[in-house]
């Protein structure tokens, strides 16, 4: 009997956090975040983490666990995700997994590895020296050392591409697995799943939802985003920099752009961003989809399919 866990995922601008009170509440659950930068301490408006007051005494985890400088990856959210679900299950309540990064929730309800928790500088290093391998010794001699240690992976990649072999070299040295065993993972099947996930898209139609998007620009500037990304600036080159509604101002405090473009930048990426989130869950995940946007009547219709699963 695999453990249950409600997964809400969705683009920004669609209620995943509203929801996921309200169904906290109804079923007793708890909450974790499944965004790669609302780990981050001191980002909060760029991020559209939940406000002390939104989260309505609802413990919410992985929230404030890092500071903006440090790296986290798919491997420390699958890791530390998975504690939280035991010890929620363990006390009698029920999980709920909120957000949009798609490779986290991917790793958290697929049991598949992703690799030793290295340093980016770490693995740089690495593939800088397998790299260097190639020009000095020959690109066959390196899909050579590939097939001694994965020969199933070696039989599909041509030696000449080298940028397959030293991913599948990679891969197995990090993992211990051929490349080809996690590619035949079907994450479309529910069987697969090292949990029983019942899974919430949210959605609305296109036009609202870049709309929506545009407004919480709007309203995330009026609280305060201009500063929280100058903060962010001074940081210089960390992961944390990367996020949308941050870089784009890095222009503008260079005085290289105007505070206006920058504004619309934030926007037009927001919006290119939830257009391939959607494109990602609905190709790569069995999603139920709905929209509370412009049905919010049918939030009651999810309860009543939720409440007997989770009694199941």
């Amino acid at each position: 009997m695999k453990n249950k866990v409600i997964v809400i995922v969705g683009p920004t601008g669609v209620g995943k956090t509203s929801l996921s009170i309200e169904l906290a509440k109804m079923l007793d659950g708890e909450i974790i975040s499944g965004d790669s930068l609302q780990v981050y301490r001191h980002l909060d408006i760029g991020t559209a983490k939940a406000t002390i007051e939104e989260r309505e005494n609802i413990p919410h985890y992985l929230l404030d666990v890092r500071e903006p400088i440090e790296k986290y990856t798919a491997f420390d959210f699958k890791e530390e995700a998975a504690m939280r679900i035991s010890d929620i299950i363990n006390r009698g309540k029920v999980p709920i997994i909120v957000g949009g990064t798609g490779m986290y929730i991917q790793s958290l309800l697929f049991d598949f590895q992703l690799g030793k928790n290295e340093s980016e500088s770490l693995q740089q290093e690495k593939r800088a020296s397998l790299e260097k391998l190639a020009f000095e010794k020959g690109n066959e001699w390196l899909w050579d050392h590939l097939n001694q240690i994965d020969s199933k992976a070696a039989a599909t990649i041509h030696h000449n591409n080298v940028k397959r072999v030293i991913r599948a070299i990679e891969v197995f040295e990090n993992t211990g697995k051929s490349i080809l065993d996690q590619q035949k993972i079907d994450f479309k099947n529910s069987d697969d799943m090292k949990y029983d996930a019942y899974i919430i898209g949210l959605t609305t139609e296109r036009d609202l939802l870049y709309q929506r998007i545009n407004q919480r620009v709007d309203m995330m500037m009026s609280q305060g985003l201009l500063e929280e990304a100058k903060y962010v600036h001074q940081l210089g080159s960390v992961q944390a920099s990367q996020g949308i509604g941050y870089k784009e101002f890095f222009p503008y405090f260079d005085e290289q752009s105007s505070l206006d473009e920058a504004v619309d930048k934030v926007k037009q990426h927001s919006r290119q961003y939830a257009k391939r989130q959607m494109t990602w869950f609905r190709n790569r995940m069995n999603v139920n989809w709905w929209d509370l946007v412009t049905n919010p009547d049918s939030v009651s219709r999810l309860k009543e399919e939720l409440e007997p699963w989770i009694k199941e």
